[in-house]
């Protein structure tokens, strides 16, 4: 093995692949003659030394994990504050690292992941510790600037397509005695994106999903109740898919729950719910509602082959950057061409990307609010394309790996993250 180590780490929640992301970076250190080791559970397994050995993994295990969804080796919401209300813990994982000889550290998460990939990078140099930090864009909510897309929206996206066409092929055959108005709620914050992918379900204003909540648009009920009503008039039904982040004009989420998260976000309580509530109460119509949660970001057995190429990608050209000790970046998707669609992966500044939020463009929502543009379906339409689907058991279940996760004897005192 050459000299020193490099340590991957899993954060925020997972997607169908970013073991499929683990599986490319560990195989391409393996070529480089890299060992690699995983924190366990994040970054607090880093903060906790616990550390995981790779290197005792079957290459068939590892390959497995390219189609096994989940987080191999744990992940955490845990978010690490500034260097200076936090330097404790900064200073503790560079002891940590230190103690393991890491060289190269690979983050693989969202806007929390990338600021502390990037303050890591900085309080090292600062240090004279020779350590190069490299981000790897993981999330279901496509929010992360810079990089077209993220690794993990795509098959999310299709799952939401996918579900939501199934869905109201159900509410049409039932509407005349049944269901009258159905209520589809997914994740998304502060951008839409996944509420967006819903719209590739149909074509038209009459096709399923006639009514899209964006939390980029302020929650209007008089002009939601009113849209529902008339498309419950023409078609006889209506699905409604609606962001768990939609606001009222004031800015209060329309499902906050008075709570707050790891992170320190508005903890939500279900905006599904309460939308069909309100059309129960306010309009007479009989409703159902969904939540698909875990779903949406865990289906693997619907991932988009556009999805796992990509997350496959940025994995072996994070090693490559860190190797060639390309410091404080993250590769990201760079969209090259639309018809027909191709891309590329290229390192970006962690600077660019860490505290900043890629919402939905004016031009990809309808002028009326409820709905995706053409220019949105454009974006949208070959990041769900392909099909990649697991290997399945004889018993008709998926064949996932499960990892013997072998421990790295500790070296230092504990630390109580």
């Amino acid at each position: 093995m050459s000299k020193g180590t490099l340590l991957y780490s899993q954060s925020g929640g997972v997607t169908a692949v970013i073991n499929a992301t683990a599986s490319a970076v560990i195989q391409a250190a393996r070529r480089h003659k890299v060992k690699v080791l995983a924190a366990r559970n994040g970054i607090l397994g880093a903060l906790r030394e616990e550390l995981i050995d790779t290197t005792k993994e079957p290459l068939a295990a590892i390959r497995a994990l390219a189609h096994t969804p989940g987080g191999a080796f744990g992940s955490c919401r845990y978010k690490l504050k500034s260097l200076e209300a936090d330097r404790a813990k900064y200073e503790r994982l560079l002891e940590v690292f230190r103690a393991h000889d890491v060289r190269w550290f690979l983050y693989n998460g969202g806007n929390d992941s990338a600021d502390t990939a990037l303050k890591l990078s900085q309080l090292a140099e600062a240090s004279g510790y020779p350590l190069t930090c490299v981000g790897v864009p993981k999330t279901v909510d496509n929010d992360l600037a810079v990089t077209d897309t993220c690794p993990g929206f795509g098959s999310a996206a299709k799952y939401t397509a996918v579900s939501v066409r199934e869905a109201a092929l159900d509410v049409a055959a039932m509407a005349e005695t049944s269901t009258k108005v159905f209520v589809y709620e997914v994740m998304g914050r502060h951008a839409g994106w996944l509420a967006a992918a819903a719209g590739l379900a149909g074509q038209g204003t009459d096709e399923a999903p006639q009514v899209i909540l964006f939390p980029e648009i302020a929650y209007d009920e008089a002009k939601f109740l009113a849209k529902v009503k008339a498309t419950v008039d023409k078609v006889g039904w209506c699905v409604v898919v609606v962001s768990e982040g939609i606001r009222h004009p004031d800015g209060r989420f329309v499902a906050e729950a008075g709570t707050v998260d790891a992170f320190g976000h508005s903890q939500l309580g279900g905006v599904g719910p309460t939308l069909a509530g309100v059309v129960k109460d306010k309009l007479g119509l009989k409703v159902h509602w969904t939540v698909p949660d875990y779903l949406q970001r865990s289906a693997r057995h619907l991932a988009s082959r556009t999805d796992l190429d990509q997350a496959m990608a940025v994995g072996e050209a994070a090693v490559e950057y860190a190797l060639k000790g390309m410091n404080g970046v993250m590769p990201v998707i760079v969209r090259t061409a639309d018809s027909p669609y191709r891309w590329k992966v290229a390192p970006a500044p962690l600077a660019r990307i860490a505290n900043h939020e890629k919402k939905m463009p004016k031009n990809f929502i309808r002028k009326d609010g409820f709905g995706i543009t053409a220019a949105c379906r454009r974006y949208l339409a070959p990041l769900i394309r392909g099909e990649a689907p697991p290997p399945y058991r004889p018993d008709g279940l998926p064949d996932y790996v499960r990892l013997a996760n072998t421990p790295v004897a500790r070296r230092l005192p504990p630390f109580a993250a």
